[in-house]
């Protein structure tokens, strides 16, 4: 069964077309907030992955003085070695994650250093504001 259906509290940001400041600013900040769970969760899989394989190490020690078949002393050790390249993987996944969540915060910063400004303005004024494109006509 797999885990990555939402969980019950956490938000998802609406992946729509408003490109307006705030909403901006909320996707950016739940993508970050997204990755930096996501990363959480990595570096746990990534510790129970670990620890799987040093256990099937250990295991396939185990059988082998225990003088069983050799075939079971393969399978565990080819556990373990898949338990490991899976773990390196994990592992550029976590790194990936953690490297979009911070430029998700990078962008965020970025964005509201440039618009935030236009925002205020643009919030605080009674009349209706052009929509984009009216003066390139």
């Amino acid at each position: 069964m797999s885990n990555l259906a939402p969980r019950p509290g956490t938000f998802t940001a609406p992946t729509d077309g408003d490109n307006r400041y705030k909403m901006v600013q909320l996707k950016l900040k739940s993508l970050g907030s997204a990755m930096d769970l996501a990363k959480n969760e990595l570096e746990a899989l990534l510790r129970g992955m670990r620890t799987n394989a040093q256990r099937a190490e250990s295991l396939a020690v185990d059988i082998a003085n225990a003088d069983l078949d050799r075939k079971f002393i393969e399978m565990t050790n080819q556990v373990a070695v898949a338990l490991g390249g899976g773990a390196v993987e994990v592992r550029k996944l976590h790194d990936t994650a953690q490297e979009v969540s911070g430029l998700a915060t990078d962008t965020r910063r970025t964005h509201a250093r440039l618009y935030e400004g236009l925002d205020t303005i643009r919030s605080g004024r009674t009349e209706r504001t052009p929509k984009p494109g009216f003066f390139a006509h």
